[in-house]
């Protein structure tokens, strides 16, 4: 079949799903009891087709949920039809029997489709949808639930009190898919209408129960035939073949969801002014559902409150360190003497600038991967050999910096360890490769500042390109002059010298 065909069926099938929905609307006003449920069996065997013929084409690789799905259609309607045909007497309890099973298969293709997204935060958004549910529960009790147990005794009573509730969890599992479903899953976009259909039918069927409104069976069928064909629909809609599919989905609506709770919250702190006829047993039941929601809003914001601060620290590293090696980076260099001006004050500072000896080479040879992974173990060495008070930072490139609280005794003895450190060749993916470094160091004894870590930064960078020039692995930059105006003095069992 080509694109074209498809493409001309899907509209011929379109056309027919909107002249259904509109006969399921129109039949109602004719008042006409048979049509409606001539409709339903006409409605219900052609959205058993569709999911048919959706299977058939576009075979998804996950098909449990679309059975769940094709079970609960039949379920459904053959509860409602024996409930309004009036054989609920001798056919009784099969219509409800149906109709839980419906309710049950219709939750199990939802968490179906459901189970394989693998969310950041999906605690969370479990969370706000289990609020949202029992503030929907909250209001059931107070409308839907008491009124049925009041009006009503026996085991029917307590069936037709319990639909509220199975809706309830219905809708926590419907919150929890609007929102992770992205708006290109079309087919779970539709399936999650029929659902808000499955409860509209529910809740008209809750409330007539319960005696607050009185609406005909006729009309009463309708969300539930609109239901059928959106399942349709979504069937024949391409996107049903990924709708099981794994993938990360990151819930960024959760201000939004955050919105929707607080309306909750705000319209279950409410009921007891609108129950106020309620009595002493109703009263402790939503006590209870309140104390619940209470107890989940202060969970949610204290997870929200510690989801915060986890991002502000992470941000926060991200924006003092380099992502490639975990060093601080240029700028938290700079801010250093201000964030260590108590530790460091009345100390000596000195600033070490390290630069690796033929890195270009490396990375032109090898490529990029292979230099980062050369500047990573190279940064990994350096730390090992600093102390945690110091300052350790990738300047840029394969250039390093390391500014400490340490004489100038100290600092060369820290840059010999350092040199030492890249004796050993480093071990890459390309193999062993030799790498040695240039050191330069600038010293201070007066208070640091801003300005005097610049000055620190361009003396060291200095002396660094000297003892590169030179071949002498360390040169402080105090001792430049003198470097150049005698001869290196050579160390035994290394290759650098120093220029003091």
């Amino acid at each position: 079949m080509t694109i074209s065909e498809t493409h001309h069926g899907s509209l011929r099938w379109c056309a027919v799903l909107v002249g259904a929905a509109g006969a399921a609307l129109i039949a109602p006003l004719f008042g006409a009891r048979s049509l409606s449920f001539l409709l339903l069996v006409v409605i219900v065997a052609g959205s058993l087709a569709m999911i048919g013929i959706g299977l058939y084409s576009h075979r998804p690789a996950h098909r449990l949920p679309w059975y769940l799905l094709a079970a609960s259609v039949p379920l459904f309607a053959a509860g409602t039809a024996i409930r309004e045909l009036g054989v609920h007497a001798s056919w009784h309890p099969v219509d409800d029997v149906c109709t839980v099973a419906a309710y049950l298969c219709l939750g199990l293709a939802a968490v179906g489709w459901l189970q394989p997204r693998r969310l950041v935060g999906a605690r969370d958004l479990w969370l706000d949808s289990t609020l949202i549910g029992l503030s929907a529960l909250l209001a059931s009790w107070t409308f839907l639930i008491s009124p049925i147990l009041r009006n009503h005794t026996g085991f029917d009573t307590v069936l037709a009190a319990s639909y509220p509730v199975i809706d309830a969890l219905l809708l926590t599992v419907l919150a929890h898919s609007l929102a992770t479903v992205v708006r290109t899953e079309t087919s779970l976009r539709l399936l999650q209408a029929a659902m808000i259909a499955v409860l509209v039918g529910g809740l008209i069927e809750s409330l007539t129960a319960a005696g607050t409104v009185i609406v005909g069976s006729e009309f009463a069928l309708v969300p539930q035939q609109w239901a059928y064909l959106l399942a349709g629909l979504a069937a024949l809609h391409p996107t049903m073949g990924a709708t099981h599919a794994a993938d990360d989905v990151h819930p960024h609506r959760s201000r939004r969801r955050a919105g929707v709770i607080a309306v909750a919250l705000v319209a279950a702190s409410l009921v007891s002014v609108v129950g106020a006829d309620l009595g002493a047993g109703d009263r402790v039941v939503i006590c209870l559902l309140l104390t619940l929601l209470l107890v989940g809003v202060l969970v949610r914001s204290e997870r929200a409150i510690a989801r915060s601060l986890r991002s502000e620290r992470r941000a926060q590293y991200q924006a003092d360190h380099d992502l490639l090696t975990g060093l601080f980076n240029r700028a938290a260099l700079l801010r250093a003497p201000h964030r260590h001006r108590r530790e460091w004050a009345g100390k000596p500072l000195c600033l070490l600038f390290i630069d690796l000896d033929g890195f270009k080479m490396v990375n032109d040879s090898y490529g990029h991967a292979v230099g980062d992974e050369l500047i990573a173990e190279a940064a990994a060495r350096i730390r090992r050999t600093t102390r945690r008070t110091d300052v350790t930072a990738r300047y840029g490139g394969d250039e390093f910096v390391v500014l400490a609280a340490r004489s100038r005794a100290e600092a060369a003895v820290l840059a010999q360890q350092l040199l030492g450190a890249f004796i050993r060749p480093f071990d890459l993916s390309c193999g062993e490769i030799p790498i040695t470094a240039s050191i330069g160091v600038a010293c201070l004894t007066t208070r640091p500042t801003d300005s005097t870590v610049y000055d620190l930064i361009r003396e060291a960078d200095a002396a660094m390109y000297h003892a590169k020039e030179y071949r002498l692995g360390l040169a402080f930059h105090d001792g430049l002059r003198k470097a150049t105006a005698h001869r290196p003095i050579l160390h035994a069992g290394n290759r650098s010298s120093t220029a003091v």
